[in-house]
Protein backbone atom coordinates (compact mmCIF):
# COMPACT_ATOMS: atom_id res chain seq x y z
CA UNK A 1 0.00 0.00 0.00
CA UNK A 2 1.06 3.22 -0.79
CA UNK A 3 -0.14 6.25 0.12
CA UNK A 4 1.62 9.73 0.51
CA UNK A 5 5.09 9.70 -0.86
CA UNK A 6 5.86 11.97 -3.77
CA UNK A 7 2.17 13.46 -3.94
CA UNK A 8 3.29 17.72 -5.33
CA UNK A 9 2.23 20.10 -2.67
CA UNK A 10 0.10 22.01 -4.27
CA UNK A 11 -2.06 18.48 -4.42
CA UNK A 12 -1.55 17.99 -0.91
CA UNK A 13 -2.89 21.87 0.05
CA UNK A 14 -6.04 20.45 -2.06
CA UNK A 15 -6.12 17.36 -0.40
CA UNK A 16 -6.10 18.78 3.18
CA UNK A 17 -9.08 20.87 1.93
CA UNK A 18 -10.67 17.64 1.18
CA UNK A 19 -9.79 16.27 4.62
CA UNK A 20 -11.52 19.00 6.70
CA UNK A 21 -14.46 19.13 3.84
CA UNK A 22 -14.93 15.22 4.69
CA UNK A 23 -13.97 14.76 8.68
CA UNK A 24 -17.62 14.93 9.76
CA UNK A 25 -18.06 11.66 7.67
CA UNK A 26 -14.69 9.84 7.50
CA UNK A 27 -13.14 10.52 10.86
CA UNK A 28 -13.62 8.40 13.79
CA UNK A 29 -14.51 4.64 13.26
CA UNK A 30 -14.70 1.71 15.27
CA UNK A 31 -11.70 -0.86 16.46
CA UNK A 32 -12.74 -4.31 14.69
CA UNK A 33 -12.43 -6.86 17.46
CA UNK A 34 -8.80 -9.01 17.90
CA UNK A 35 -9.97 -12.00 15.81
CA UNK A 36 -6.59 -13.41 15.89
CA UNK A 37 -5.68 -16.25 18.54
CA UNK A 38 -2.87 -18.24 20.24
CA UNK A 39 -0.72 -19.22 16.97
CA UNK A 40 0.44 -22.13 15.62
CA UNK A 41 3.76 -21.62 14.66
CA UNK A 42 6.32 -20.37 17.00
CA UNK A 43 7.71 -16.72 15.97
CA UNK A 44 10.82 -19.14 15.72
CA UNK A 45 9.76 -20.51 12.38
CA UNK A 46 10.47 -16.46 10.84
CA UNK A 47 13.70 -16.30 8.82
CA UNK A 48 15.20 -12.87 7.58
CA UNK A 49 15.77 -12.83 4.15
CA UNK A 50 17.05 -9.67 4.11
CA UNK A 51 17.62 -6.32 6.37
CA UNK A 52 17.08 -3.43 4.45
CA UNK A 53 17.85 0.57 4.92
CA UNK A 54 14.02 1.33 3.75
CA UNK A 55 10.97 -0.51 3.93
CA UNK A 56 9.80 -3.19 1.29
CA UNK A 57 6.54 -2.75 -0.46
CA UNK A 58 5.62 -5.81 -1.73
CA UNK A 59 8.11 -8.92 -3.20
CA UNK A 60 7.84 -11.77 -5.42
CA UNK A 61 9.94 -14.99 -5.61
CA UNK A 62 10.74 -17.23 -9.10
CA UNK A 63 10.37 -20.99 -9.64
CA UNK A 64 14.21 -21.05 -9.37
CA UNK A 65 14.84 -18.55 -6.24
CA UNK A 66 14.90 -15.25 -7.12
CA UNK A 67 13.88 -12.66 -5.08
CA UNK A 68 12.42 -9.37 -6.31
CA UNK A 69 10.78 -6.67 -3.99
CA UNK A 70 9.98 -3.11 -4.20
CA UNK A 71 11.33 -0.43 -1.88
CA UNK A 72 8.15 1.47 -0.19
CA UNK A 73 6.86 4.48 -2.14
CA UNK A 74 6.21 6.08 1.16
CA UNK A 75 10.19 6.18 1.94
CA UNK A 76 10.85 8.01 -1.30
CA UNK A 77 13.45 5.26 -2.81
CA UNK A 78 16.44 5.94 -4.96
CA UNK A 79 15.93 2.45 -5.94
CA UNK A 80 12.23 1.72 -7.03
CA UNK A 81 12.30 -2.40 -8.05
CA UNK A 82 14.71 -4.68 -6.39
CA UNK A 83 16.65 -7.72 -6.89
CA UNK A 84 18.05 -9.34 -4.00
CA UNK A 85 21.77 -11.06 -4.67
CA UNK A 86 23.96 -11.82 -1.96
CA UNK A 87 21.57 -10.16 0.57
CA UNK A 88 21.76 -6.89 -1.08
CA UNK A 89 19.69 -5.00 -3.62
CA UNK A 90 20.23 -4.55 -6.43
CA UNK A 91 18.88 -1.99 -9.26
CA UNK A 92 16.13 -4.23 -11.75
CA UNK A 93 16.25 -4.36 -14.34
CA UNK A 94 19.20 -1.89 -14.14
CA UNK A 95 20.01 1.82 -12.61
CA UNK A 96 18.78 3.61 -15.77
CA UNK A 97 15.12 2.20 -15.30
CA UNK A 98 14.64 3.42 -11.61
CA UNK A 99 13.69 7.29 -12.48
CA UNK A 100 13.25 9.55 -15.99
CA UNK A 101 17.11 10.58 -14.80
CA UNK A 102 18.14 7.67 -17.05
CA UNK A 103 16.93 8.44 -19.95
CA UNK A 104 14.40 5.75 -20.76
CA UNK A 105 11.35 6.48 -22.69
CA UNK A 106 9.74 4.00 -19.93
CA UNK A 107 10.85 3.86 -16.31
CA UNK A 108 9.81 3.23 -13.03
CA UNK A 109 7.56 6.42 -11.04
CA UNK A 110 6.18 4.75 -8.35
CA UNK A 111 5.95 1.11 -8.33
CA UNK A 112 4.38 -0.98 -5.79
CA UNK A 113 3.29 -4.19 -6.27
CA UNK A 114 4.92 -6.79 -8.42
CA UNK A 115 4.49 -10.78 -9.28
CA UNK A 116 5.97 -13.53 -11.39
CA UNK A 117 3.73 -15.33 -13.90
CA UNK A 118 3.39 -18.93 -14.93
CA UNK A 119 5.52 -17.88 -18.41
CA UNK A 120 8.11 -16.45 -16.11
CA UNK A 121 7.62 -12.56 -17.13
CA UNK A 122 8.23 -10.72 -14.47
CA UNK A 123 4.86 -7.63 -13.55
CA UNK A 124 5.44 -4.55 -12.05
CA UNK A 125 2.55 -2.00 -11.32
CA UNK A 126 3.05 1.27 -11.23
CA UNK A 127 0.34 3.60 -10.16
CA UNK A 128 2.19 7.12 -10.81
CA UNK A 129 1.91 8.70 -7.34
CA UNK A 130 -2.12 8.22 -7.54
CA UNK A 131 -2.27 9.53 -11.02
CA UNK A 132 -1.37 13.01 -10.33
CA UNK A 133 2.59 13.00 -11.65
CA UNK A 134 3.14 10.72 -14.18
CA UNK A 135 0.97 7.60 -16.25
CA UNK A 136 -0.41 4.79 -13.98
CA UNK A 137 1.07 1.46 -16.08
CA UNK A 138 1.82 -2.26 -15.92
CA UNK A 139 5.18 -3.65 -17.21
CA UNK A 140 6.35 -6.83 -17.83
CA UNK A 141 10.56 -8.26 -17.81
CA UNK A 142 11.29 -11.55 -19.17
CA UNK A 143 13.18 -13.28 -16.64
CA UNK A 144 15.62 -15.16 -19.04
CA UNK A 145 16.59 -11.90 -20.51
CA UNK A 146 15.58 -9.41 -17.89
CA UNK A 147 14.49 -7.06 -20.25
CA UNK A 148 11.06 -5.27 -20.80
CA UNK A 149 9.02 -7.72 -23.02
CA UNK A 150 5.55 -5.65 -22.66
CA UNK A 151 4.06 -2.32 -21.22
CA UNK A 152 0.67 -1.20 -20.84
CA UNK A 153 -0.52 2.72 -19.96
CA UNK A 154 -3.70 3.02 -18.17
CA UNK A 155 -6.48 5.01 -19.90
CA UNK A 156 -7.58 8.22 -17.56
CA UNK A 157 -11.07 6.60 -17.69
CA UNK A 158 -9.54 3.28 -15.83
CA UNK A 159 -6.78 4.57 -13.61
CA UNK A 160 -7.15 8.92 -13.91
CA UNK A 161 -6.46 11.27 -11.04
CA UNK A 162 -6.23 10.39 -7.69
CA UNK A 163 -6.80 6.63 -8.52
CA UNK A 164 -4.16 3.82 -7.08
CA UNK A 165 -3.00 0.67 -8.94
CA UNK A 166 -2.66 -1.10 -5.75
CA UNK A 167 -2.52 -5.22 -6.14
CA UNK A 168 -2.83 -7.42 -8.95
CA UNK A 169 -2.92 -10.98 -10.07
CA UNK A 170 -2.26 -12.76 -13.35
CA UNK A 171 -4.08 -15.31 -14.50
CA UNK A 172 -2.60 -19.05 -14.89
CA UNK A 173 -2.55 -18.48 -19.13
CA UNK A 174 -1.07 -14.99 -18.71
CA UNK A 175 -4.24 -13.70 -20.55
CA UNK A 176 -5.32 -11.65 -17.62
CA UNK A 177 -4.74 -9.42 -15.17
CA UNK A 178 -7.11 -8.45 -12.29
CA UNK A 179 -6.02 -5.37 -10.11
CA UNK A 180 -7.23 -3.55 -6.77
CA UNK A 181 -8.29 -0.13 -7.85
CA UNK A 182 -7.94 1.31 -4.15
CA UNK A 183 -8.86 4.65 -4.80
CA UNK A 184 -8.08 5.95 -0.97
CA UNK A 185 -8.12 9.76 -2.65
CA UNK A 186 -9.98 9.52 -5.42
CA UNK A 187 -13.14 7.67 -3.09
CA UNK A 188 -14.07 5.47 -6.16
CA UNK A 189 -12.50 2.01 -5.58
CA UNK A 190 -13.06 -0.40 -8.34
CA UNK A 191 -11.34 -3.70 -9.70
CA UNK A 192 -9.63 -3.43 -13.02
CA UNK A 193 -9.49 -6.41 -15.66
CA UNK A 194 -6.54 -5.55 -18.28
CA UNK A 195 -6.68 -8.01 -21.20
CA UNK A 196 -2.76 -9.10 -21.66
CA UNK A 197 -3.80 -9.83 -25.53
CA UNK A 198 -5.75 -7.17 -26.54
CA UNK A 199 -4.20 -4.58 -24.88
CA UNK A 200 -7.81 -3.15 -22.89
CA UNK A 201 -8.96 -2.34 -19.54
CA UNK A 202 -12.23 -1.44 -17.76
CA UNK A 203 -13.39 -0.59 -14.19
CA UNK A 204 -15.80 -2.86 -12.75
CA UNK A 205 -17.58 -2.93 -9.09
CA UNK A 206 -16.61 0.88 -8.95
CA UNK A 207 -17.78 1.72 -5.45
CA UNK A 208 -19.69 -1.36 -4.63
CA UNK A 209 -19.97 -2.52 -0.89
CA UNK A 210 -17.13 -5.01 -1.65
CA UNK A 211 -14.75 -3.12 -2.34
CA UNK A 212 -15.49 -0.06 -0.09
CA UNK A 213 -13.76 0.56 3.02
CA UNK A 214 -15.77 0.25 6.20
CA UNK A 215 -15.95 2.33 9.28
CA UNK A 216 -13.24 0.64 10.96
CA UNK A 217 -9.64 2.72 12.22
CA UNK A 218 -6.58 0.77 12.05
CA UNK A 219 -4.30 0.75 15.00
CA UNK A 220 -0.97 -0.59 14.79
CA UNK A 221 1.57 -1.12 18.14
CA UNK A 222 -0.66 1.38 19.48
CA UNK A 223 -1.21 4.16 16.83
CA UNK A 224 -4.34 5.64 15.03
CA UNK A 225 -3.87 5.82 11.43
CA UNK A 226 -5.02 9.21 10.48
CA UNK A 227 -4.38 11.83 7.75
CA UNK A 228 -2.82 15.14 9.61
CA UNK A 229 -4.60 13.66 13.00
CA UNK A 230 -7.62 14.86 11.82
CA UNK A 231 -8.72 11.69 8.66
CA UNK A 232 -9.07 8.32 9.91
CA UNK A 233 -7.23 6.19 7.18
CA UNK A 234 -10.04 3.98 5.74
CA UNK A 235 -8.41 2.41 2.83
CA UNK A 236 -10.89 0.14 0.43
CA UNK A 237 -10.04 -2.81 -1.90
CA UNK A 238 -5.97 -3.31 -1.76
CA UNK A 239 -4.58 -6.65 -1.99
CA UNK A 240 -6.11 -9.81 -4.39
CA UNK A 241 -5.48 -13.29 -4.57
CA UNK A 242 -6.48 -16.13 -7.13
CA UNK A 243 -6.84 -19.24 -7.06
CA UNK A 244 -4.84 -22.26 -8.78
CA UNK A 245 -7.05 -22.46 -11.43
CA UNK A 246 -7.53 -19.01 -12.08
CA UNK A 247 -11.17 -19.41 -11.27
CA UNK A 248 -11.99 -17.44 -8.03
CA UNK A 249 -11.10 -13.83 -7.75
CA UNK A 250 -10.85 -13.24 -3.80
CA UNK A 251 -9.81 -9.66 -2.74
CA UNK A 252 -10.99 -7.62 0.49
CA UNK A 253 -10.82 -3.77 1.99
CA UNK A 254 -8.43 -3.64 4.64
CA UNK A 255 -10.57 -1.56 6.02
CA UNK A 256 -13.58 -4.54 6.82
CA UNK A 257 -13.53 -7.39 8.72
CA UNK A 258 -15.09 -9.55 5.78
CA UNK A 259 -13.37 -11.30 2.62
CA UNK A 260 -15.00 -11.67 -1.10
CA UNK A 261 -15.01 -13.44 -3.71
CA UNK A 262 -16.04 -13.45 -7.61
CA UNK A 263 -15.71 -15.89 -10.14
CA UNK A 264 -13.22 -14.77 -12.76
CA UNK A 265 -15.91 -16.07 -15.95
CA UNK A 266 -18.31 -13.46 -14.81
CA UNK A 267 -15.33 -10.78 -14.08
CA UNK A 268 -14.37 -11.29 -17.92
CA UNK A 269 -18.09 -11.33 -19.13
CA UNK A 270 -18.13 -7.44 -20.63
CA UNK A 271 -22.46 -8.45 -20.79
CA UNK A 272 -22.45 -7.89 -17.07
CA UNK A 273 -22.87 -4.51 -16.04
CA UNK A 274 -21.99 -3.95 -12.61
CA UNK A 275 -25.42 -4.63 -11.01
CA UNK A 276 -25.17 -7.64 -12.77
CA UNK A 277 -21.66 -8.18 -11.20
CA UNK A 278 -22.32 -7.49 -7.84
CA UNK A 279 -25.01 -9.85 -7.12
CA UNK A 280 -22.19 -12.66 -7.98
CA UNK A 281 -19.96 -10.91 -5.18
CA UNK A 282 -20.22 -13.76 -2.51
CA UNK A 283 -18.55 -13.33 1.49
CA UNK A 284 -16.12 -15.88 1.93
CA UNK A 285 -15.52 -15.39 4.94
CA UNK A 286 -14.60 -13.12 8.14
CA UNK A 287 -10.95 -11.72 8.68
CA UNK A 288 -9.06 -9.22 10.33
CA UNK A 289 -8.22 -5.46 9.23
CA UNK A 290 -5.44 -7.09 6.59
CA UNK A 291 -3.06 -5.73 4.00
CA UNK A 292 -1.63 -8.73 1.88
CA UNK A 293 -3.68 -11.70 0.52
CA UNK A 294 -2.33 -15.19 -0.97
CA UNK A 295 -3.44 -18.62 -1.36
CA UNK A 296 -1.92 -22.06 -1.16
CA UNK A 297 -2.54 -24.94 -2.93
CA UNK A 298 -4.74 -26.43 -0.38
CA UNK A 299 -6.98 -23.12 -0.41
CA UNK A 300 -5.72 -21.59 2.16
CA UNK A 301 -5.80 -17.75 1.99
CA UNK A 302 -2.96 -15.95 4.02
CA UNK A 303 -3.86 -12.17 5.51
CA UNK A 304 -0.97 -10.16 7.00
CA UNK A 305 -2.58 -8.40 10.14
CA UNK A 306 -1.03 -5.00 10.67
CA UNK A 307 -2.70 -4.42 14.14
CA UNK A 308 -1.78 -7.54 15.65
CA UNK A 309 1.67 -8.06 13.99
CA UNK A 310 0.68 -11.37 12.85
CA UNK A 311 0.00 -14.08 10.07
CA UNK A 312 -3.41 -15.81 9.85
CA UNK A 313 -4.94 -18.51 7.28
CA UNK A 314 -8.81 -18.53 6.43
CA UNK A 315 -9.40 -22.34 5.76
CA UNK A 316 -11.67 -23.70 2.93
CA UNK A 317 -13.52 -24.60 5.70
CA UNK A 318 -14.08 -20.86 6.68
CA UNK A 319 -12.22 -21.03 10.20
CA UNK A 320 -9.62 -18.14 10.48
CA UNK A 321 -6.61 -19.35 12.41
CA UNK A 322 -3.48 -17.58 13.44
CA UNK A 323 -0.25 -18.83 12.14
CA UNK A 324 2.35 -16.84 14.02
CA UNK A 325 2.59 -13.54 15.98
CA UNK A 326 5.96 -11.59 16.33
CA UNK A 327 6.78 -7.98 17.01
CA UNK A 328 9.37 -7.94 14.44
CA UNK A 329 6.36 -8.28 11.83
CA UNK A 330 5.99 -4.29 11.77
CA UNK A 331 2.87 -4.40 9.68
CA UNK A 332 2.96 -7.28 7.72
CA UNK A 333 2.35 -6.37 4.27
CA UNK A 334 2.82 -8.50 0.94
CA UNK A 335 3.26 -12.11 0.28
CA UNK A 336 4.96 -14.25 -2.26
CA UNK A 337 5.57 -17.93 -2.39
CA UNK A 338 8.70 -19.65 -3.40
CA UNK A 339 10.23 -22.74 -4.12
CA UNK A 340 10.21 -25.71 -1.66
CA UNK A 341 7.25 -24.21 0.23
CA UNK A 342 8.39 -21.33 1.72
CA UNK A 343 6.30 -18.18 2.18
CA UNK A 344 7.65 -14.65 1.63
CA UNK A 345 6.70 -11.99 3.72
CA UNK A 346 7.33 -8.03 3.57
CA UNK A 347 6.90 -5.67 6.64
CA UNK A 348 6.81 -2.54 5.20
CA UNK A 349 6.29 -0.61 9.06
CA UNK A 350 4.22 1.71 7.28
CA UNK A 351 3.09 3.24 11.15
CA UNK A 352 6.32 3.94 11.33
CA UNK A 353 6.73 5.71 7.67
CA UNK A 354 4.14 7.46 6.49
CA UNK A 355 4.40 11.26 6.41
CA UNK A 356 7.67 10.66 8.20
CA UNK A 357 11.10 12.37 7.48
CA UNK A 358 13.72 10.46 5.29
CA UNK A 359 15.94 10.75 8.61
CA UNK A 360 13.06 9.00 10.98
CA UNK A 361 12.33 6.01 8.48
CA UNK A 362 16.36 5.55 8.07
CA UNK A 363 16.36 5.51 12.00
CA UNK A 364 13.93 2.85 12.33
CA UNK A 365 15.80 0.33 9.89
CA UNK A 366 16.77 -2.42 9.61
CA UNK A 367 13.04 -3.42 7.53
CA UNK A 368 12.60 -7.28 6.70
CA UNK A 369 11.69 -9.06 4.11
CA UNK A 370 10.79 -12.56 6.11
CA UNK A 371 9.90 -16.09 5.22
CA UNK A 372 8.55 -19.32 6.47
CA UNK A 373 6.94 -22.71 5.49
CA UNK A 374 3.32 -22.40 6.69
CA UNK A 375 3.11 -26.37 5.61
CA UNK A 376 1.07 -26.25 2.76
CA UNK A 377 3.04 -25.37 -0.88
CA UNK A 378 1.87 -22.14 -3.02
CA UNK A 379 2.83 -21.17 -6.66
CA UNK A 380 6.16 -19.25 -7.12
CA UNK A 381 5.82 -15.47 -7.88
CA UNK A 382 2.49 -14.86 -6.23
Amino acid sequence: MGLFRLVPWKTLVVVGGIVLALRATLGGGERLEDRSDDPRLDASVLEVVADLPLPPGNVAVSRTGRVFFTFHPEADPRIHVAELIDGKPVPYPDEPFQSAAGGREVYFQTPLALRIDRQDRLWVLDYASHGIRGQPRILAFDLKTNRLADHYDFPASVAGFLSMLNDFQVDPEGRKIYIAETSLFGRRPALVVYDIENYTSRRVLERHPSVMPKDYRINAAGRDMTIFGLLTLKIGVDSIALDERGEWLYYAPVSDGRLYRIATRDLNDESLDDDALGERVEVWGHKTLSDGLTMDLDGRIYLSDMEHSAILALRPDHQLVTLVKDPRLRWPDGFSFGPDGWLYVTCSALHQVILKSHAAIRDRAPYQIFRFRPGSPGIAGR
